[in-house]
């Protein structure tokens, strides 16, 4: 599990920084093998390797954050019967497969969930799913621990 620090931001294209931008062009040309090494990448695309350097492990396409990725899911449910199959109904039902589930012992009438799902085949966004999931009335709270590959 990629454990991850700090807050993220989806932000349009046209105010991102010239090196951002060319960071990302860069990681395009060499994921497409239009670029057979960093170097060659970034003098494509006119951006110094300590600017690459500096962004690579930071900046993402949208699309590339969440299709074909694990996520982790944390959930803190009211404990009644069926709770845990009408979540993983949810779940399925946006096209993710589930590969892992944790629950915790009931304690005082709540139980805790972890879920690790493949998005690979989600037909919604990430923030759609969350949205009903956090809208199921056994829902107490539901937060996203990490992401990976």
């Amino acid at each position: 599990m990629v454990h991850i620090d700090g807050k993220f931001y989806l932000v349009r294209e046209d105010v991102l920084p010239e090196a951002v931008r060319k960071t990302l062009d860069a990681k395009e040309l060499l994921e497409s093998g239009k670029a057979h090494s960093i170097a060659d990448a970034t003098q494509k695309v006119d951006l110094s390797r300590s600017a690459y350097y500096k962004y690579k492990d930071s900046v993402f396409p949208f699309h590339t954050t969440v299709k074909e990725k694990i996520i982790s899911l944390f959930f803190h449910l009211e404990d009644r019967s069926g709770t845990l199959s009408q979540l993983l109904s949810v779940v399925a039902g946006s096209g993710c497969n589930v590969l892992t589930i944790h629950q915790t012992i009931p304690l005082r009438g709540r139980a805790n969930v972890t879920l690790s799902l493949n998005t690979a085949g989600i037909k919604e966004e990430v923030t759609d799913l969350l949205a009903k999931l956090r809208r199921l009335e056994f829902v107490d709270k539901v937060e996203i621990l990490g992401t990976g590959a």
